[in-house]
């Protein structure tokens, strides 16, 4: 069947997968399935509830709520009636829900819980189109007895508004990115191309579906192969969850790759010898062999003894911390640190990374088990054209780039300027068509001199001390370099001071951080001071910090 809206993806995987476990929810310590045919009902109830609460064309209507089945079934509802989604992160305040409240224009919400409806109750006033609110743990409603109208009048076509997500951006107030459903439909489609997936397979989900990350790679991608999508109970409990359910796949960002990494070897080294030892001669050797393998070196037989020794005795430990079934790793989000990758692939569970934004719905790039280069995002998906402009932009074109920013003309047309999606991002395509990642553009520093620097991976460096948690680097319009550095606890300003010469050794003289100040480790999503993607704001930093910043700089 043809195939161009979310609804249609929904009927697509009726008609084509028919499946008894395309869900599984946890119920009363039991993961129960609930099947493809009793979703699709569950939609046609809550859509029945919705026409009924004069939901039209066009409105936006709220999802506040952490991933569950029901968010799912609110968000096919609100498509179903060519209604907007408007997707919320579960953990913002009360004073950061008002204004995409406001700013969308939402008639309605749908939220998790009481304690969520309390939140949304104390801010009324400040979301004066809200008519109505709907508790997930009060039950959605249910079909009507006697059929539902087919809703051929509401169906939504292709170039419809989906969903307006707000994107946390580095700087200023967040932004409503408008996709419609060609974009996000068309994105699924060309990620499952690039993504061995099947109904045999099984997924956690346990990223934010209010990020596109998880909403396309997650959720839609997954209905449209006949994938199993298991909702996790909690961010805290998905470890617990992976071992429970045993997913085929993993779909998660960097830092959640790190963390098993440290988990593992923490847990290893508690128990002593010999355990501990061997789990880190097995990470060395893993990243060693790994290595060797895509640099296209010769395996050193000694390496490759010690790496089959490894993958006896030290790899099935980790493999079956997460449920030992995993057959793919994907990772977004942000950039994975190449060692991390390394391991990975050395313990025989390689991660694809790819790349794109929410303004891209989201896939631009990927790696492949076939294409696969590390270091790299990948080559572009099917149907998306990038070009690199001539200051080192990252330009993307294709039916996947948005419509435009909500009630935002203006800055609409800086991004797609050109008939290109301005992405911000600095890059370059190698000779075999991968995509690299070199830095933001927006954060690159010029020097009064008129040197360009990059601050990323300077901050990167930085940040591999374990006496550095975090580092900013600023010096826009300045004669040099310095840094604001959040230390580890009790970490000496000589030690830290060690870190940055070794650090300023690798790097051209315009470049080394020439000063630098301490900050307390107080960066937070609820001070303002990271997005809710934990990136740093490097303007709020900026502005914080204001008066040190200039102290670095006195007498300049």
């Amino acid at each position: 069947m043809d195939v161009q809206t979310i609804p249609d993806l929904l009927r697509y995987s009726v008609e084509m997968h028919r499946k008894p476990d395309a869900f599984l929810v946890k119920r009363q310590d039991r993961w129960e399935p609930v099947s493809i045919s009793e979703f699709a009902e569950r939609v046609r109830g809550v859509a029945a509830e919705l026409r009924s609460r004069g939901v039209k064309r066009g409105d936006r209507v709220a999802i506040l709520s952490e991933n569950r089945l029901e968010w799912a079934i609110a968000d096919q509802a609100i498509l179903s009636v060519a209604a907007v989604t408007v997707p919320i992160y579960a953990t913002l305040p009360a004073d950061h829900v008002a204004p995409l409240l406001h700013d969308s224009g939402a008639t309605g919400i749908f939220v998790s819980s009481a304690a969520q409806e309390e939140k949304v109750r104390s801010l009324i006033r400040e979301a004066p189109a809200l008519q109505w609110i709907l508790v997930f743990d009060d039950g959605l409603p249910a079909a009507p007895s006697g059929g539902v109208p087919d809703g051929s009048a509401e169906a939504p076509g292709p170039d419809d508004v989906a969903t307006i997500i707000y994107t946390s951006g580095t700087t200023g107030a967040p932004k409503g990115v408008m996709l419609t459903h060609r974009n996000l439909v068309s994105n699924a489609i060309a990620s499952l191309t690039a993504l061995d997936l099947g109904p045999t397979d099984v997924h956690l989900s346990f990223l934010p579906l209010n990020h596109i990350f998880e909403r396309t790679a997650g959720y839609h991608v997954m209905i449209y192969a006949g994938a199993t999508i298991a909702y996790a109970e909690s961010i805290e409990k998905a470890a617990q969850n992976l071992v429970e359910v045993r997913p085929t796949v993993l779909l998660a960002v960097p830092r959640f790759y790190e963390k098993l990494i440290d988990r593992a070897m923490e847990v290893a080294k508690a128990a002593g010898f010999p355990r501990g030892p061997m789990a880190f001669w097995g990470r060395d050797v893993a990243i060693d062999w790994a290595r060797a393998k895509l640099e296209g070196r010769p395996m050193p037989p000694g390496l490759a003894q010690q790496h089959a020794l490894a993958n006896l005795l030290v790899y099935p430990v980790l493999r079956k911390r997460l449920g030992g079934r995993i057959r793919s790793c994907i990772s977004g989000g942000a950039a994975l640190p190449r060692e991390t990758g390394l391991f990975f692939y050395g313990v025989g569970m390689p991660i694809v990374e790819g790349y794109g934004l929410s303004e891209t719905s989201p896939v631009i790039a990927v790696n492949t088990a076939a294409h696969y280069k590390l270091g790299t995002v990948g080559r572009p998906v099917p149907g998306v054209e990038v070009r690199i402009a001539e200051d080192g932009e990252i330009l993307v074109r294709g039916p996947s780039v948005m419509k435009g920013y909500w009630n935002r003309p203006e800055e609409t047309a800086a991004a797609l300027e050109g008939g290109w999606f301005h992405t911000g991002d600095i890059g370059e395509i190698d000779s075999e068509g991968y995509l690299k990642i070199t830095d933001r553009k927006k954060d690159l520093i010029v020097t009064s001199g008129g040197k360009k620097i990059a601050p990323q991976p300077i901050q990167n460096a930085l940040k591999k001390s374990p006496r550095i948690v975090e580092a900013i680097v600023v010096g826009d319009g300045r004669k040099y370099a310095t840094a604001l550095i959040v230390p580890a606890n009790g970490a000496s300003r000589e030690a830290i001071q060690g870190e940055v010469d070794a650090v300023n050794k690798e790097l051209a003289s315009y470049e080394t951080i020439k000063r630098f100040e301490l900050i307390a480790n107080d960066l937070t999503v609820e001070n303002g001071s990271l997005s809710q993607k934990m990136e740093v704001k490097r303007k709020v930093v900026a502005d914080r910090y204001h008066e040190l910043i200039e102290k670095m700089y006195h007498g300049e």
